[in-house]
């Protein structure tokens, strides 16, 4: 117990340093550039102290369950030698994960707001719906399967470079036939994607998995996962434009 308080202690003050250059930069802005004062500063002050102790307590999670977690789960799957189950695995995790994310809600949400508003579907509470959970579905289909691709990759030892190429590559081509209104949307959703409770355990399932196979180096091979479910959603959430517009 003692040692989990002073984890915390220490991640605390690492909060406080991560935090301490953001806060420079606003403080400097606001009081010598704009010479304003900053309205409601007791409201900020406890909202950055909410972001400090919830920065830590996040860190510490990760670090206690989230990480193991992953480690535990490819070690057993590598060692058990089920390559179906790990692949279904992978892509459950991928999918799961990403339909969980608040970032993404927040993100389709506005987006069913913006193509309402734009008359690209109705202006309707069941529309707007409709369509943040179809693009959801979408996005969190694309990382499943990037995550299964990526789990490929590391039991073959594909070199990362030439998926990462191609798929850019891709994503290049079908921008210039994809809708302009979905083109900023599908840029957007491969960062929303890869946020809090994503990369975490894809990052720990990859290493995990990684240090299991005999031949696969964790750092050269471990890594790599988060490209790829950064990259499928550009690619499928252009082809849901496609479809939807």
């Amino acid at each position: 117990m003692n040692r989990l308080f002073i984890n915390i202690a220490r991640t605390l003050l690492d909060s406080v340093r991560d935090l301490m250059p953001i806060i420079v930069v606003i403080a400097f802005f606001q009081f010598v550039v704009l010479k304003q004062s900053i309205p409601n500063i007791e409201d900020i002050l406890v909202g950055t102290l909410f972001v400090v102790i919830g920065l830590a307590l996040f860190i510490n999670g990760l670090q206690m369950a989230l990480f193991p977690i992953g480690e535990n789960i490819a070690y057993a799957f590598a060692k058990k030698g089920s390559t179906v189950w790990l692949l279904i695995f992978a892509f459950a995790l991928g999918f799961g994960t990403t339909i969980a994310e608040p970032a993404l809600i927040a993100v389709s949400a506005e987006a069913a707001k913006v193509a309402a508003s734009a008359g690209l579907i109705a202006d309707l509470a069941g529309a707007r719906d409709s369509y943040a959970y179809g693009l959801r579905i979408t996005v969190a289909f694309s990382v499943g399967l990037a995550i299964l691709i990526g789990v490929i990759r590391i039991i073959k030892g594909w070199p990362l470079q030439y998926l990462i190429i191609g798929g850019y590559i891709c994503v290049v081509i079908m921008t210039a036939f994809a809708p302009k209104e979905i083109i900023g949307i599908a840029y957007d959703s491969g960062g929303v994607t890869t946020s809090t409770v994503t990369v975490p355990l894809v990052t720990a399932l990859g290493v995990g998995l990684a240090s299991s196979i005999r031949g696969r180096n964790p750092m050269i091979d471990g890594f790599g996962l988060i490209a790829l479910a950064s990259l499928t959603p550009m690619i499928f959430v252009m082809a849901y434009g496609m479809v939807v517009h």
